[in-house]
């Protein structure tokens, strides 16, 4: 699936203890199996099924995803900045093809 594109938007910088919104969208179609092609034949099930994020090696972040989920999903989350570092994503999907992104945050 080329075209998945996974995006996040991080506070490239914050001071410490600042609550930071983080910002992710993953560009996928969320087939829920339930859908046909034009041919009338079912699309057979790939979604997004697990979302997490790491913060220097530590999960911080994690949810699951059922297939009601729309298309392209957006998650957003609060952060308490504490420290420099990077941010790890990954979602999975059915077929257990891993998708990752990483940004950086300094605090001062």
């Amino acid at each position: 699936m080329s075209s998945v594109k996974p995006r996040g938007k991080v506070p490239k910088k914050a001071s410490i203890d600042e609550v930071i919104e983080i910002k992710t969208l993953i560009r996928h179609p969320m087939h829920s199996g339930r859908m046909k092609d034009k041919d009338g034949k079912i699309i057979p099930r790939q979604i997004i099924n697990a979302f997490k994020v790491e913060f220097e090696g530590k999960e911080i972040f994690s949810m699951k995803l059922e297939p009601s989920i729309s298309t392209n999903p957006y998650i957003a989350f609060p952060y308490k900045a504490k420290k420099s570092g990077t941010f790890n994503f990954e979602w999975t999907d059915d077929n257990g093809t891993k998708y990752t992104m990483k940004r950086k945050m300094k605090v001062s």
